[in-house]
């Protein structure tokens, strides 16, 4: 380990009034403390001068006031000059709780190399136009390092160590006042200095003395990131290799079994059940991303950032080649050309393009120029008739373009089911992107009487239900029927298709293609929408016999449009196996599940 000698740095200007107390506050630490005084005024400078006998303290001074980043660049480089490992930054200000600073002294000595930053907890105090100030900031931060690894990057409570960080302020320029913080936590992430994040009490004292220029801070830190970005570009194959070297580093540290572990509980774990890798906070990322930036430059950071995941995300690398050797074997024997050249890579990478394309549909982006709608009549016809229907949709292509759909005729209400347990806070992100939206999204994990109540009370009110009918269930992964799907039995749910028995509605069918043959800047999409059941009826005698037949006419409609757009299939799993079950048993399994059947003539009534 490097020896740790840390000093205090503290940015002063005009916190004359409150540099007794923090300094007093630090003494017990018995680290040496530099104040630098950034051009303050005569009071400030008179009380300054009256602390000059403190012991372990230093003055230093700046002629003219230059910014919280000149004050900070002038006490480190000195604490440099006089030996120190490292310089612990505290504002002046008295914002920080002293509580956490043997925290922050502590990290710093197990982690010597590493930057060591506050991530601040607010009470009531903050002005709420920092909070949202500081999360815009935070989303440039992730866009320019590629990584989510600096949680927060205007905290001024830090342990800098001071090698890395002189060696950084001799090779880039730094912004001298607000931007400084940020940028210097950027810099030195891209020199490959990782930091580690404390919690930290932060408080806004009444009457406190803020030196923020709403006007000018804010046009410093937009060219900050403007410059952040452009300067980012170049360097994202040493950000990305960085990440797959970290993970290989990792793995041969010792992570063999416990990865695989991991795997085969995976492996073992209902989809349903997966822990998300995107996020709520990265949907709001990629529509910053998009807002700001535009489509094209997306696009263009998302091949950048698809090759990362195609590289390190093995298991989902491993469903798709899974799923494209299924599709090739299959249209080889039936003598189908495939019209687009297939890989993993292309596959995730077209399911990049659709997230973003879900993203606009909930944003209102996608218009009626952009939709070229298959079944035209058969939509008009359901709008004059004002008529409730279910809609089997699936995880093929993007399914939101049915918003778009209904946005062609005011007083649509789309209500989806999803079947995982983070429905009801990506609704709130949705309705946030965009208020006026008329889709609802209906968490459920189980189809019971109470939703098939709720869900008759919408179609009598002329509502759509959207259900997709190409996963199995969350609680009763077994009640399946198995129907041939590109060439091999599959399981496909069975609640679906019993559940829009129950409710005794016309149902369609509704998918929705990305053209991929289209290369103009705006995407355009093919809508298919067509009649699939006047009512879907299940005799009791012969109940399964009409639902395998019902099932394998939707799965021939889904192969049918799969081949249309191969890469739009989104299914990253083993679609042919069940949870826990050998490769070998799906193969070998009849098109319904044996087991099943008689317990499921009896099931009926539980919707």
């Amino acid at each position: 380990m490097a020896s740790f000698s840390p000093c205090f740095v503290i940015p002063c200007y005009n916190h004359g009034s409150t540099m007794a107390s923090v300094i007093a506050s630090l003494q017990p630490f018995g680290y040496p403390i530099l104040v630098v005084d950034d051009g303050s005024d005569s009071d400030t400078k008179a009380n300054l001068n009256s602390l000059i006998d403190t012991p372990d303290l230093t003055l230093l001074a700046n002629p003219v006031n230059q910014g919280k980043g000149g004050a900070m660049i002038l006490g480190l480089r000195e604490a440099h000059r006089l030996g120190f490992s490292h310089a612990i930054q505290i504002d002046a200000d008295g914002q920080h709780d002293p509580q956490a600073i043997p925290r922050l002294i502590e990290t710093s000595k197990k982690y010597p190399e590493q930057l060591i930053s506050g991530r601040p907890i607010y009470d009531d105090s903050v002005p709420k136009t920092r909070l949202y100030g500081r999360y815009a900031t935070h989303i440039w931060v992730w866009i320019e390092t590629l990584s989510f690894a600096l949680k927060d990057s205007m905290c001024g409570f830090r342990s800098y160590p001071l090698s890395a960080t002189i060696d950084t302020l001799d090779r880039y320029s730094m912004g001298l006042r607000m931007d400084f913080d940020t940028e210097i936590m950027v810099k030195l992430y891209w020199q490959g200095i990782n930091c580690q994040f404390i919690e930290t009490q932060v408080i806004y004292p009444e009457n406190g003395i803020s030196h923020f220029d709403a006007l000018h801070d804010n046009v410093r830190i937009s060219k900050m990131h403007t410059k952040l970005f452009f300067g980012m570009l170049p360097r994202i194959p040493k950000l990305l290799a960085r990440h797959c070297k970290k993970s290989s580093c990792q793995y041969s540290a010792g992570q063999n079994q416990v990865k695989l572990d991991q795997a085969n509980q995976e492996q073992a774990t209902h989809w349903a059940k997966s822990k998300e890798k995107g996020t709520l906070l990265g949907i709001k990322l990629l529509m910053t991303v998009y807002s700001l930036l535009g489509r094209s430059v997306f696009n263009a950071i998302l091949k950048l950032v698809i090759g990362y995941y195609h590289k390190t995300g093995k298991q989902t690398r491993l469903a798709s080649e899974q799923y494209i050797q299924q599709l090739e074997n299959y249209s080889q024997r039936q003598k189908i050309t495939l019209a687009t050249p297939l890989s993993s890579y292309q596959h995730l990478l077209s399911f990049g393009h659709t997230m973003l394309d879900k993203l606009a549909g909930w944003r209102g982006d996608i218009t009626r120029d952009d939709l070229t709608i298959h079944g035209q009549e058969h939509f008009e016809q359901v709008i004059s008739n004002k008529q409730g229907i279910v809609v089997l949709g699936s995880h093929l292509g993007n399914l939101e373009l049915c918003r778009a759909m209904g946005s062609l005729r005011h007083g649509i209400t789309i209500n989806a089911l999803v079947f995982t347990e983070h429905a009801e806070r990506f609704n709130k992100v949705m309705k946030a992107v965009n208020p006026d939206s008329s889709i609802n999204l209906i968490q459920v994990t189980t189809l019971g009487p109470d939703t098939a109540i709720l869900l008759q009370q919408k179609l009598e009110q002329g509502e759509w239900i959207v259900i997709v009918g190409d996963r199995t269930s969350v609680t009763k992964e077994q009640r399946v029927i198995w129907a041939d799907f590109l060439g091999k039995p599959a399981p496909f749910p069975q609640g679906p298709f019993m559940l829009a028995s129950v409710l005794a509605a016309p149902v369609y069918l509704l998918f929705g293609l990305r053209d991929e043959h289209n290369h103009q800047s705006r995407p355009r999409y093919h809508v298919y929408f067509e009649p699939f059941a006047d009512k879907i009826i299940l005799p009791r005698k012969q109940r399964m016999q009409a639902l395998q037949d019902v099932v394998q006419q939707y799965a021939t409609r889904l192969e049918h449009f799969t081949l249309k757009a191969p890469l739009q299939w989104y299914n990253f799993f083993n679609f042919w196996q069940l949870t826990n079950q050998a490769p070998s048993d799906s193969t070998n399994t009849t098109q319904h599940d044996p087991n099943s059947g008689q317990s499921e003539q009896n099931d009926q009534s539980k919707l």
